[in-house]
């Protein structure tokens, strides 16, 4: 794809930085301008070779930007937008990353300027720590990317954002906003939502000798709970955005788990031999194993 002359990156954490590290690394960028709310994070960033510029206003961010990437938490994007919506020059592509969609881009749309173009975007990629200082330019190889245009989107837009995507090394598919919610709502946040309870519950046990009792625990207990590491405020946004979805999944979950609860008060062996094999197939189909 055809590289940019100035790209500026808001939110300058792992996924901001690990896009700024391969669009580098590719050849992708003769520019890289950051912007965020911590100008010492932004200029060791620079030190870093990370970023070429730290913008200290919204103004000097993104004027002459030929794309620019929202990598802010979701809930923050909106008065983002509001900000850059005076300055951004016409031709300038916006894409982002975050994990909600449909709410996210109906806000965006309604406020960007018109000969602004923008495709939103959610790249899955990262991990329980957050930072541009574990920001890598091989994070997005390999990983699935959900780009979520509308009717409004540009075709031409589109065209640029889905290849700047794959580019870097991402698998790109193509999803109505508001399916996007209802999937990752289920395979994504519900998960967190409940290892966040699982970790509180279990944190919050004592026996009669230990008033800590995870010290206990196997590696499983680490395995399974690895991702309630994640960035409290981050996934508070997340639930927040895609309330709808979440409630939904927690509805289903609920249900689920009263079944299971019946099955070991009754002592339903077969209930619960029958609920966990069909577990069992779920996560061959998961891990690609059936």
């Amino acid at each position: 794809m055809n590289s940019f002359d100035r790209v500026t990156i808001i939110g300058v954490g792992l996924l901001g930085g690990s896009l700024a590290k391969v669009l580098r690394k590719l050849g992708l960028v003769k520019s890289l301008v950051g912007y965020g709310r911590n100008k010492a994070n932004l200029e060791e960033a620079k030190s870093l070779g990370i970023i070429d510029e730290v913008a200290l206003d919204m103004q000097s961010a993104v004027q002459d930007a030929d794309l620019v990437a929202l990598c802010s938490p979701v809930r923050a994007i909106g008065q983002l937008v509001r900000e850059m919506a005076p300055h951004i020059k016409p031709g300038c592509l916006v894409t982002d990353v975050g994990s909600v969609k449909e709410s996210l881009v109906q806000e965006v749309e309604a406020l960007i300027p018109d000969g602004v173009f923008f495709v939103g975007a959610h790249p899955i990629a990262g991990g329980e720590k957050s930072g541009f200082r574990v920001s890598t330019d091989t994070l997005y190889k390999g990983a699935r990317c959900i780009v979520t245009p509308t009717d409004k989107t540009d075709a031409s837009a589109l065209k640029r954002i889905v290849e700047l995507w794959d580019t870097v090394g991402m698998r790109v598919s193509i999803m109505d906003a508001k399916e996007h919610d209802f999937i990752f709502g289920a395979v994504s946040h519900l998960p967190h939502v409940l290892i966040y309870a699982l970790m509180n519950t279990i944190g919050s046990l004592q026996s009669d000798n230990h008033d800590e009792i995870t010290s206990f625990s196997g590696g499983g207990l680490k395995d399974i709970t690895r991702i309630a590491g994640g960035d409290p405020v981050m996934w508070r946004d997340i639930c927040l955005s895609n309330k709808e979805s979440v409630l939904h999944c927690l509805d289903r979950f609920q249900e689920t788990l009263d079944h299971l609860r019946s099955g070991i008060e009754q002592g339903n062996g077969e209930l619960l031999t029958r609920e966990f094999e069909t577990a069992n197939k779920h996560r061959l189909n998961l891990t690609g194993n059936a």
